[in-house]
């Protein structure tokens, strides 16, 4: 598959089948995402790949603070990557002070860039994934133990995915969201 087919064939999928994602498979997809760019290479996306089902219980009913879209698809989820970053590096040349204006911003501009390029990898593998933004990210580091110096970016739902792959939802049209100087 090539770069331009899987960016275009790429769907959030929320629908699984009754199947656990090897840990093999999930290794090799966490392999190719860490090669997503980052600020200053300092590589600060961690994965916490979950899949067991008393956890994803808990992320369910205590991780996204009652959503009802994710608390569905979490109940059914066979498997969980709770993406998180390493705090305070991202921005920073030297020292402790920020580059630009946008200071500690950039940690989640690297997690966005891995967590697409996890989702991309997932895909040419043959997982699909949702991304869950609506979450509690102190609660999902308590059910999940992450470290003091890390914080939940986002929730991935992955699984291989049941029934029809979704048709692309239509797109704005490129001169409605270019512009050259």
């Amino acid at each position: 598959m090539d770069a331009i087919e899987m960016i275009k064939e790429r769907r959030s999928v929320r629908k699984f089948k009754n199947e656990i994602v090897d840990h093999e498979t999930m290794t090799e997809i966490v392999e190719l995402s860490r090669w997503a760019p980052s600020w200053g290479n300092f590589q600060v996306a961690r994965y916490t790949l979950v899949d067991d089902k008393a956890i994803i219980t808990k992320l369910a009913n205590d991780g996204v603070d009652g959503f009802v879209y994710n608390v569905n698809t979490l109940k059914e989820a066979k498997g969980v990557a709770v993406l998180s970053f390493v705090k305070g590096k991202s921005g920073k040349l030297e020292g402790d002070d920020y580059a630009t204006s946008k200071a500690s911003v950039w940690e989640v501009f690297d997690a966005g860039i891995a967590c697409q390029t996890f989702c991309l990898a997932a895909h040419a593998r043959g997982v699909g994934t949702c991304i869950m933004g609506v979450i509690n990210d102190e609660k999902i580091s308590g059910i999940v133990g992450l470290p003091e110096e890390e914080t939940v970016a986002a929730m991935i739902v992955y699984g291989y995915e049941d029934g029809e792959h979704a048709p692309a939802t239509p797109r704005k049209n490129v001169e409605d969201i270019m512009r050259f100087v």
